[in-house]
């Protein structure tokens, strides 16, 4: 039973009781006033005293019923799933400015109307740092803090070490710091570089990790000063509990990850991508790493194609191509085992920066989706996931965060499989599966977002399911149940009228049909002090886990749906009319 029938239901008692009371009063005080014989008076008395006692009855009766629904509304609770919305890419503008604050102001408090729990906001490192080394203003940030605050609204905050621009849905340009940019001209072999010597801005190399380029700072201790800076400056909002969760940029939009199919480099979906290594730093590393285990001859490979080509147009990924080899096996691991290393030391930094504080710090992993349903797995690949039917790319990965105590926060929770085009291969379903299960396996939080802006049900619908794969337990915790979801995005479309219904009604859906709830430890997901890292896992600890293993079974349809294919079609027919 809902809040608001439970709390109809409690007055309608209530009220109930009050006039059963009136009515004993009424006639104990007719009694005094007629004058009545003692016959009279005792036998009234009696009846009083039933009265009362089957007025006491009622009231015992509706605590317990009032008993009853709240414990329901507890184990209801269990399968409880916050929501939050991320905020517009430049919320905060290039020049370090709050933009719009009046408008932002509306929106943020029809969120909290809609019951939604928090947002999440980019913190830009181009934006904060742009001034110098060492250099911060956090004064726009601090009043956008306050208004999230004001407005009854958790955060999510992004230490956003990567450009704004490039991506899919990127429609800001805010780029790394002028300084790092300026390093970068004479040297730049700090980018991330394809084999055609093209180089990506996007996000230092993991190359110059410990690398002391930066005036004498590696990019890692230029990261953990940011951090630092950013707690600092931030602890009133991290001690009054306003952000709960630090999630850590480790690569491009965020994501731990190789820029391999970036659109400012001219790549289309659903193309391969390309290699991200070729850098001057990520060279020697290869070329050591490789005489260390007796094959100084080996190189990077020629003949992994381009950005849109398929995978069976190169020899690298075709039909026993050369990623089946010793020396294709040899630098896949090599390749994904350096992305392991640069997101396990930058976590342990944010992890020290974060030490104590009442939030938990979060890493995103990619949906590269494309090509998924192929033995090569190519798009995944280059981007760093070296994920076969035969090894699992995604689990060493969990391994990595749970040392840090981090959630893992996963992409593409919308899409379906029959919603792709056919050629591109893509299994964005059994994806989002392989992933998520790898989390909770390794016995760690995991949450998501949708890859793409969607307002129908169809999407929604999608990301409840992968919310609570085996659906709501009304006895209490669900078997499977995502830590939260993030959508994507804050906009005016989201805000038209249509669009809004159907979120709102998403938002409760998320909550398993609860009102919204402001204290997490309700729904289990209680935050206290950050602990310290565990103890250094060893590279072969983690790759323990590549072990591929079954997911988890996922119910067909979602129990908490937002409305049918009827009601997507009764959509429509308004829409037109509107």
């Amino acid at each position: 039973m809902g809040k608001r029938i439970w709390l109809h239901h409690r007055h309608f008692q209530w009220e109930t009781s009050l006039a059963n009371r009136a009515k004993v009063a009424r006639g104990a005080r007719q009694v005094k006033s007629r004058g009545l014989s003692h016959a009279a008076l005792q036998s009234g008395a009696g009846r009083i005293g039933r009265n009362a006692q089957a007025v006491a009855s009622e009231v015992s009766t509706t605590e317990q019923e009032n008993q009853t629904a709240l414990s329901h509304k507890e184990k209801m609770l269990a399968n409880y799933v916050p929501v939050f919305v991320m905020l517009p890419l430049g919320v905060v503008s290039v020049d370090n400015v709050l933009e719009d604050k009046e408008g932002l102001e509306k929106q943020l408090k029809e969120l909290r109307a809609a019951g939604v729990d928090g947002v999440m906001a980019d913190v830009w490192w181009g934006i904060v740092g742009s001034q110098g080394p060492k250099q911060y203003d956090w004064t726009a940030y601090r009043n956008l803090f306050q208004l999230v605050q004001d407005c009854g609204l958790k955060l999510q905050a992004i230490m956003s070490f990567h450009q704004c621009g490039g991506n899919i849905g990127d429609v800001d340009n805010i780029p790394l710091p002028q300084w790092v940019l300026k390093i970068g001209e004479s040297d730049p072999d700090i980018f991330y570089t394809n084999r055609s010597g093209n180089r990506d801005e996007e996000y230092l190399s993991l190359g110059v990790d410990n690398q002391p380029l930066f005036y004498g700072r590696t990019a890692v201790e230029v990261y953990s000063d940011y951090m630092k800076s950013f707690r600092q400056n931030m602890s009133d909002f991290l001690g009054d509990g306003l952000i709960i969760d630090i999630e850590v940029g480790l690569g491009p939009a965020g994501e731990l990850r190789y820029p391999s199919y970036a659109r400012n480099q001219g790549w289309v979906f659903p193309g391969i991508g390309e290699f991200q290594c070729y850098d001057k730093y990520l060279k020697a590393e290869f070329k050591e790493a490789a005489t260390s285990v007796g094959h100084p001859e080996w190189d990077f490979p020629d003949n992994a194609g381009t950005y849109n080509d398929t995978p069976e147009s190169t020899e690298f990924f075709g039909s026993q191509g050369a990623y089946l080899t010793e020396k294709g096996k040899f630098f896949l691991a090599w390749y994904s085992n350096k992305l392991l290393s640069h997101g396990d030391q930058i976590l342990e930094e944010a992890n020290k920066a974060f030490l104590g504080c009442k939030v938990k710090l979060a890493a995103k992993v990619a949906g590269i989706h494309w090509w998924y349903k192929t033995d090569n797995h190519a798009a995944e690949l280059t981007a760093g996931y070296y994920n076969l039917k035969s090894r699992d790319g995604y689990r060493p990965i969990a391994r990595m965060l749970s040392r840090h105590y981090a959630i893992l926060n996963f992409t593409c929770l919308e899409m379906r499989n029959s919603e792709q085009i056919a050629e591109a291969k893509s299994g964005p379903q059994e994806l989002v599966q392989q992933v998520l299960c790898g989390g909770w396996r390794e016995g760690i939080d995991v949450a998501g977002e949708n890859a793409l802006p969607r307002y129908d049900r169809d999407g929604y619908n999608q990301i409840l399911l992968n919310a609570r794969p085996n659906g709501v337990n009304k006895d209490g915790p669900p078997k499977l149940r995502m830590y939260g979801l993030t959508y994507l995005r804050l906009s005016d479309d989201l805000f038209q009228k249509m669009n809004f219904n159907i979120f709102k009604t998403f938002v409760k859906k998320m909550h398993a049909d609860q009102d919204y709830c402001p204290d997490p430890e309700k729904y289990n997901n209680d935050i206290g002090p950050l602990e310290q890292s565990k103890p250094k896992m060893t590279i072969e600890d983690l790759l323990e886990a590549t072990e591929p293993m079954e997911p988890f079974p996922w119910d067909k349809e979602t129990d908490m749906s937002v409305g049918d294919a009827l009601a997507s079609l009764i959509d429509k027919i308004l829409s037109i009319f509107k």
